[in-house]
C-alpha cells in the first residue's frame, strides 16, 4: 500500500510539473565561497524557481515543515507537536480565505512568481523523493504557499498570543492588553545620513534577532533578473522573495513592533445549547466548525476533531469564562509577499513609500536608507480604525456592531521620521516616539491612544541613543563599533521587568551569595564571553524566571525575590561548576554539530543573545544575533558586508553548515557584491537547477 501511494504521488507530481513552463536550463545558480546562492535568470519567475531549488538544497526539511504547518498537515506528519500550528491554521480558516481572495487580490505577475517557486520545490521533490516528509504536501501550489503565509502573519500579529490566552483562560473582561509582557528577543536597525557621517556617506544596519534554527531563521540569497531585480538579503524558509536586504539603490530592515493590531471580544451568549448570541437587538447563531488534528500511536496518525466557532467578529473559541472572538486585519489580506517583492525592486524612496501604501504587511518597524542619502523610519502596521468609547486595551464586549471595525489607518497616518536634521534614525523594538533626536520625534499626542503604540524604552534603545549622542559624526568603523556594542546602560531599562532592587541590596546574609551579588554589582555591564560578572548576571537572570512568572505586571521585583534568586544562582553554580566564579562563555555556548564555542551576549544588549538549557548546566544559544548586514552607500554604489551565526546551509554534510561561526564570534563579516559578472568570476560552483 505504501509503495502504491508513492507511485500515485509521483504520477500526480509528474503531471503537475509537465503543466508548468519554467526551463531550469535558463537559470544559473552561482555559489560563492560561503555557499550563498547568487541566482540569475532573465525573468523574476525564473529567479523564484532558482531560489526554491537552491534553498531546498540547503534546507528542504524546514521549508516542508513550514508548508505542512500552513496547510494543517504538520500533526499528520509529526503527531502531537504539530497540533498547535494545524489547529490555528484551520481556526483562522486560511484555506477558505485564500480560496476566496487569491484571484482577486494577487496580481497575475506575482502569481507567476509563486507558481514558479512552487514548481522549483516540486521538481526538487520529484528528483529527491526520499527527502519528502509527507506526500500530502505535494504538488505544492501558490495557494498552499499563501496558506502558510497567512498562518505566519496571523502569529506575527499577536493572534497566536490571543488564542493561547483564551485556551488557557488567562484573562477576564478587566484584562489589559497594554500590559502584555514583551520579553523580546530584540532587533535593531540604524541609519545615518551624511549629516552624521565623517565621510559624507550613508550607513545602514540590518540587525534582526531571530531564532538561529527553524521556520523563522534566516537564509541569505542574492536574486538577479533582467526585469530589474538585483537584491542581496535574507528570507525565511518558504519565502519566494527577500524580506530584508539591499539592492543597488536602497536598503530596508524590520524590527518587531507591538501596536494594537488585534482585538478579543467576549460574546453575549443567550443560549449556549443552540449557540445563539446577541448583538444589539439581533439574535445570531455561531458557525460551528471542527479542525482535523492528529496524534500518533505506534507511528500511525489518528485523526481527532477540535471544535471552534465563528461569529461576526471573527474566529471564536470557548473557555470556562465564555466564548471569545479574535479579530485582526491580516486574516483578510493576502498580498504581504507581493508587497515585499515590490520592495525588492524599488529604486527610490518615493517608489518604496508608495509600495508601503499597499498596506499588505501586518506590522513591523521599517528602517530605510538609500544611495540618495535618504533615511526613514516608520512604525508600520495594519492598525484598525476603532470607534471611541470602548475599552480597546482589554477584552471588548461583543454585544454591538458599534465595536466592529473594517478599515485600517493609512501609511501616512502612522508614526514616522523622514530625513531628520539630526541625520539618524534607530529602532530597537521600543517606542516609535523615540526614533531620532528628541525635538524631531513623532509626537504621541497626534495618535489615538487605541492605536496602542509602545511608549517605553529598553536597554538596547537607551544604550544605542547614548552611543549616538556621544559623537557629532561617526566614521564607518565607529558605526560598526556601535553595532557590536555589548554593554547594558548605566541604569537598567528592561521593558518587561524592573530589577533595580538588585543594586539596593548590601548583603544576602550568605557568604557565597554575597560574592555573586558583588560580582554583578561590580561588573562593567559588558557581555564579553570571558567576563565573570556577565557570567554571574546571566545565571542569575535565568534563575529569575520562576519569580518572574509569579509577579503581576508591571513585574517589579522585591528584594526578597532577588535574594532568593541569588540563593538559587549559588546552588546552580556549585552543582554544575563547583564554584561561584563562572565566565559567561563557560556557561553560555553557541553550538552547531560538533562545534561548541563560548558565546558573547545576553538578553537586551545591542548584541543580544538568548539561550536555553543545554548539557551539564550549560546553555545553548537559540536566538539573537542571527543575520547581520552592514551597508555603506557611496557614490559608486552600496558596499555590503554580512554574516550569519552558523552558515547558509542546514545540511550537516555541507561545508557551509557552520563555516561562518568563527568570523561571527570574532565580530567579523564577509564582503558581498551585487555585480553578477564579478560574482560569476569568483564563484566556487556554477550550475543549473536540475
Amino acid at each position: 500500500m505504501k509503495i502504491l501511494s508513492k507511485i500515485m504521488y509521483l504520477n500526480v507530481l509528474s503531471i503537475h510539473i509537465l503543466l508548468c513552463q519554467i526551463n531550469p536550463n535558463e537559470i544559473t545558480i552561482a555559489r560563492d565561497s560561503f555557499g550563498v546562492p547568487h541566482i540569475y535568470a532573465k525573468t523574476d519567475k525564473e529567479v523564484a524557481y532558482g531560489l526554491a531549488w537552491a534553498h531546498a538544497e540547503d534546507d528542504f526539511k524546514t521549508i516542508q515543515l513550514s508548508f505542512l504547518a500552513g496547510n494543517s498537515i504538520l500533526s499528520k506528519y509529526m503527531g502531537k507537536k504539530g497540533i498547535p500550528a494545524d489547529f490555528v491554521s484551520q481556526f483562522i480558516q486560511s484555506k477558505k480565505i485564500v480560496e476566496k481572495n487569491f484571484d482577486i487580490q494577487i496580481s497575475s505577475k506575482f502569481k507567476e512568481i509563486l507558481k514558479a517557486y512552487a514548481q522549483g520545490l516540486n521538481d526538487y521533490a520529484k528528483k529527491y523523493p526520499k527527502k519528502v516528509l509527507h506526500n500530502d504536501l505535494f504538488p505544492l501550489t501558490p495557494k498552499k504557499m499563501t496558506n502558510y503565509s497567512q498562518l505566519q502573519l496571523f502569529l506575527s500579529s499577536n493572534g497566536g498570543y490571543w488564542v493561547q490566552k483564551i485556551l488557557d483562560n488567562k484573562f477576564d473582561e478587566n484584562f489589559n492588553s497594554s500590559l502584555i509582557e514583551n520579553e523580546s528577543n530584540g532587533s535593531n536597525t540604524i541609519a545615518f545620513n551624511s549629516k552624521k557621517t565623517l565621510d559624507g556617506n550613508t550607513y545602514f544596519l540590518i540587525n534582526p534577532h531571530q531564532p538561529l534554527d527553524g521556520p523563522v531563521s534566516w537564509y541569505e540569497a542574492h536574486l538577479v533578473s533582467q526585469e530589474g531585480t538585483n537584491i542581496l538579503g535574507a528570507l525565511f524558509p518558504g519565502s519566494p522573495v527577500v524580506l530584508i536586504g539591499t539592492n543597488n539603490y536602497l536598503s530596508w530592515s524590520h524590527t518587531v513592533n507591538l501596536p494594537d493590531k488585534t482585538d478579543a471580544y467576549k460574546l453575549n451568549i443567550i443560549n449556549e445549547k443552540e449557540k445563539k448570541y446577541k448583538v444589539d437587538n439581533e439574535i445570531l447563531e455561531l458557525e460551528t466548525h471542527k479542525a482535523n488534528i492528529y496524534i500518533k500511536i505506534l507511528g500511525i496518525p489518528i485523526k481527532l476533531k477540535k471544535k471552534y466557532y465563528k461569529s461576526i467578529y471573527g474566529p471564536t473559541l470557548k473557555n470556562k469564562s465564555g466564548y471569545y472572538s479574535i479579530r485582526t486585519p491580516i486574516t483578510k489580506e493576502l498580498r504581504a509577499l507581493e508587497q515585499w517583492w515590490k520592495m525588492n525592486k524599488a529604486k527610490s524612496f518615493n517608489e518604496f513609500y508608495n509600495i508601503l501604501k499597499m498596506k499588505a504587511l501586518p506590522g513591523y518597524n521599517i528602517g530605510y536608507a538609500d544611495k540618495y542619502d535618504t533615511i526613514f523610519y516608520i512604525s508600520n502596521g495594519l492598525i484598525p480604525v476603532r470607534k471611541k468609547g470602548f475599552n480597546w486595551k482589554g477584552v471588548v464586549k461583543g454585544d454591538t456592531k458599534e465595536a466592529l471595525w473594517d478599515s485600517t489607518y493609512n501609511i501616512q497616518d502612522l508614526p514616522q521620521v523622514i530625513q531628520p536634521e539630526s541625520g539618524y534614525i534607530y529602532n530597537a523594538n521600543h517606542s516609535p516616539f523615540k526614533s531620532t533626536a528628541i525635538d524631531e520625534n513623532p509626537s504621541e499626542n497626534l495618535f489615538e491612544d487605541n492605536m496602542g503604540f509602545e511608549k517605553y524604552d529598553n536597554n538596547r534603545s537607551v544604550r544605542i541613543k547614548t552611543l549616538i549622542d556621544s559623537k557629532n559624526k561617526f566614521s564607518y568603523d565607529d558605526f560598526k563599533r556601535l553595532k557590536y556594542d555589548k554593554k547594558l546602560p548605566k541604569k537598567l531599562s528592561y521593558s518587561y521587568m524592573n530589577i533595580d532592587s538588585l543594586f539596593q541590596i548590601n548583603s544576602t546574609n550568605d557568604k557565597l551569595s554575597d560574592k555573586i551579588l558583588n560580582s554583578i554589582k561590580n561588573w562593567d555591564k559588558v557581555a564579553n564571553s570571558d567576563s565573570y560578572g556577565a557570567g554571574s548576571f546571566l545565571i542569575f537572570y535565568h534563575r529569575l524566571r520562576p519569580y518572574y512568572e509569579k509577579l503581576k505586571s508591571p513585574k517589579i521585583f522585591s528584594k526578597k525575590d532577588i535574594i532568593n534568586a541569588l540563593y538559587d544562582t549559588k546552588k546552580y553554580m556549585l552543582k554544575y561548576f563547583g564554584n561561584t566564579k563562572i565566565k559567561l562563555g563557560d556557561y553560555q555556548k553557541i553550538v552547531r554539530g560538533s562545534k561548541e564555542y563560548p558565546s558573547f551576549g545576553i538578553p537586551d544588549v545591542v548584541t543580544a543573545m538568548h539561550s536555553k538549557p543545554h548539557l551539564n548546566g550549560k546553555t545553548k544559544i537559540v536566538s539573537g544575533e542571527s543575520y547581520i548586514q552592514i551597508v555603506k552607500f557611496t557614490k559608486d554604489g552600496p558596499e555590503i558586508e554580512s554574516v550569519l551565526a552558523y552558515g547558509n546551509s542546514d545540511d550537516e554534510n555541507s561545508p557551509h553548515y557552520d563555516d561562518q561561526m568563527e568570523i561571527y564570534l570574532n565580530f567579523k563579516t564577509k564582503k558581498m557584491k551585487l555585480n553578477i559578472r564579478e560574482i560569476f568570476k569568483n564563484a566556487i560552483k556554477i550550475y543549473n537547477p536540475n
